[in-house]
């Protein structure tokens, strides 16, 4: 049995969860709606103010969506009550950040300015010229947002310039140290 996949899904007051056929769940909450077709072999039941997802038999491909299911199922309920949220550090000499209405602007080294639009159902913050915070409901598009703007400009390993998760770890280099000569 999956450990994750039998864990029940806890919904908060103020959360509306519906199942319509063929397992697309409609999760409405305070920080808006998320609609999502999950996979139809898993049984999805809702008791009181907790759902559960089980699977028809032990199958391997049965097993592998039983977690993954449960999990995207969870992520729609904590999206819809909390949100998700990515920061971002840049670092460099001149590398700043900046909003323009709905256009995030980046100098990142670059002889131009690097824009971005943003998409919607995501917010994006810059508190100071070197911090971007991207925040929102969908975990996969607030991820993949984050991902499209450090693929701008990733950290290099031997000064570590470039645009960053603030929790990541850049493993540095030494340099070259020079021809020695005998």
């Amino acid at each position: 049995m999956s450990r994750i996949g039998r864990m029940p899904i806890a919904v908060p007051a103020g959360v509306e969860v519906t199942v319509a056929d063929g397992n697309v769940v409609t999760v409405k909450g305070p920080k808006g709606t998320l609609t999502q077709a999950l996979a139809t072999a898993m049984t999805i039941k809702q008791e009181g103010n907790e759902i559960l997802v089980t699977r028809p038999n032990d199958e391997k491909a049965n097993r592998a969506l039983h977690g993954l299911t449960r999990t995207l199922l969870h992520n729609m309920i904590v999206g819809v009550t909390e949100g998700f949220k990515k920061e971002l550090e840049v670092n460099g000499v001149g590398y700043r950040v900046a909003m323009e209405g709905k256009k995030l602007v980046m100098n990142i080294g670059f002889s131009h300015q690097v824009t971005m639009e943003q998409p919607e159902g995501i917010t994006i913050e810059v508190p100071t010229p070197n911090k971007i915070v991207i925040s929102g409901s969908n975990k996969q598009q607030v991820g993949q947002f984050a991902a499209e703007v450090r693929e701008k400009r990733p950290p290099e390993p031997y000064k570590g310039k470039g645009i960053k998760y603030t929790d990541e770890v850049i493993r540095r280099k030494e340099g070259k140290t020079g021809a020695k000569k005998k």
